[in-house]
């Protein structure tokens, strides 16, 4: 028996992305790359587009003896495109095999963040 080796699509490893950001907050570079299972090259671009998008802000912090240490966050619109690529998800019928993982599934309560969150945020 032969395994089906399927690679994410752009748009998935953007949404892993928020995903990570959505459920951990404010997360390093490194962090997010093994949260969302990203290698560093292509999450820097991913992570480009997603701050030119506004779905993700870029911050500095200050840290003792002139480090800085660079973080990212999910911000409302971030959270907002995640609540919609989660809807298309379950709107989208898809048969899968019982051993893959899905995406988590989205509230029906869709103005409701914390709810929204603690369903994505299982884990």
């Amino acid at each position: 028996m032969g395994f089906i080796i399927m690679r994410r699509s752009r748009l998935e490893m953007n949404v892993d992305i928020l995903e990570a950001l959505a459920c951990h907050g404010k997360l390093k570079l490194t962090h997010i790359m093994y949260k969302a299972k990203i290698n560093c090259s292509v999450l820097k671009e991913c992570l480009d587009l997603l701050i030119r998008y506004n779905l993700v802000e870029e911050q500095i912090l200050q840290k003792k003896r002139h480090e800085t240490r660079i973080i990212y966050a999910i911000t409302e619109r971030g959270l907002t495109a995640l609540k919609n690529a989660m809807e298309i998800n379950n709107a989208i019928p898809i048969i899968e095999d019982a051993d893959i993982p899905s995406i988590a599934m989205l509230s029906s309560q869709k103005n409701n963040t914390l709810s929204f969150l603690g369903r994505v945020c299982r884990n």
